[in-house]
């Protein structure tokens, strides 16, 4: 069953090229090409340096408007690190011919985190710290609103709860779930990139170059972000991950995130039928959960022995 929903409305490079005639046309008779459909978007490649987002379904309508709110103030933060991201340059508006908005942005050369290992990404996984700690900032009050991302874990505790009864050879990730439910709330409300995975960071030259897609940014919990470190790094990876971001989050925030990431590796296993990259990515992070779960527990049975060991000496 193919779990990618169909799209509602197709254009054709005539349609495109209307578009831009309608609201950008000294782009409009630039080379055109369409180079890809995802979930929510179709992607052209216009002339070298430029690309046409296109909604192709309903409610991707959102996801365009949130980027053109956001990215424009969230750019300018990942601009000074050296990460590029994909602020429009012309917003598009909802017209006769097509009645969503659109967008041009920058088009950036690199190839996702899906195409180099967990092993590769530890290289830029300070860097890919130092940026989540730029853009976790305070967010205004007309931030767009997600009910599913950055929101407290209990809001998805029925859906998870759901998914986890379905996979009851899983341990890890309940363990995972239920250690973020105990752990205190966040009491944050800061941007969020709000879809962090391997297919929206891309990587140039063995360095992090761009995040991308950021159609479900939002305002909550930096821990909904975090959870990338365990779909992207080994065990040493997340280590410099981490120490990279310093003193910017406290524990109860990487416990969140290590739920998170259970959420999500969840998510890929159950919904990726025709997306084999989404599936590959649902199965390391399961693995990568477990093993972190392991260790983790096998690090406090040996700190419980010699504490006991300390005590009978004492």
């Amino acid at each position: 069953m193919a779990d990618s929903p169909a799209a509602e409305r197709t254009l054709d490079e005539a349609d495109v090229r209307a578009l831009l005639r309608h609201d950008a046309p000294e782009l409009a008779d630039l080379p055109l090409t369409r180079v890809s459909d995802g979930w929510d978007n179709t992607m052209w490649r216009l002339g070298t340096d430029l690309a046409v987002r296109i909604p192709r379904r309903e409610l991707a309508v959102a996801l365009i408007s949130h980027e053109q709110r956001a990215l424009p103030e969230l750019g300018k933060h990942l601009a000074a690190l050296g990460i590029r991201t994909p602020v429009p340059v012309v917003a598009g508006r909802p017209s006769g011919a097509f009645p969503w908005p659109w967008s041009v942005v920058p088009w950036i050369d690199g190839a996702t985190a899906f195409a180099s290992s967990r092993a590769d990404n530890a290289r830029w996984a300070p860097a890919l710290a130092t940026a989540l700690v730029a853009l976790h900032v305070p967010a205004p009050a007309d931030a767009p609103h997600n009910p599913a991302r950055g929101v407290p874990l209990v809001d998805r505790d029925d859906v998870m709860s759901t998914r986890l009864a379905s996979h009851p050879e899983l341990p890890a990730l309940r363990e995972a779930w239920d250690a973020g439910l105990t752990a205190p709330a966040s009491s944050e409300r800061v941007w969020i990139h709000g879809d962090l995975h391997p297919g929206n960071i891309l990587v140039r030259d063995g360095s992090l170059t761009a995040l991308i897609d950021f159609g479900d940014v939002t305002a909550g919990d930096p821990a909904y972000d975090l959870a990338v470190g365990w779909l992207l790094f080994d065990a040493e990876g997340r280590d410099r991950f981490r120490v990279a971001t310093g003193a910017r989050y406290d524990e109860a925030t990487w416990i969140r995130a290590h739920a998170w990431a259970a959420y999500l590796a969840l998510v890929f296993l159950t919904l990726s039928d025709d997306r084999p990259d989404h599936l590959a990515l649902g199965r390391s992070t399961v693995a990568e959960l477990e093993h972190f779960v392991r260790h983790r527990n096998v690090a406090e049975q040996s700190w419980a022995h010699d504490r006991s060991h300390l005590h009978d000496r004492t």
